[in-house]
């Protein structure tokens, strides 16, 4: 019987982001990170009462909440 479970190295996970650190990266506060969580805009890893985000969910926040240089309300005319 062979075992699949595999054993993360430090390489195979990126370190994950306290609310402060994760405001530092967006330019906001503790707060405003918070806040995104619990609204369900930004995903959070919970581990007991710790609290961490996720550098990839941040990416993908990131990611989602760009607009064009044009912005929503462009009107081509």
């Amino acid at each position: 019987m062979t075992n699949t479970t595999t054993t993360p190295t430090p390489g195979m996970v990126e370190k994950l982001l306290t609310y402060k650190q994760a405001g530092e990266l967006l330019g906001v506060t503790e707060r405003t990170v918070w806040t995104l969580v619990a609204d369900g805009e930004l995903p959070a890893v919970r581990f007991g009462r710790s609290v961490r985000i996720d550098p990839a969910d941040l990416r993908a926040y990131i990611d989602r909440c760009k607009t064009t240089s044009r912005g929503a309300d462009y009107d081509p005319r």
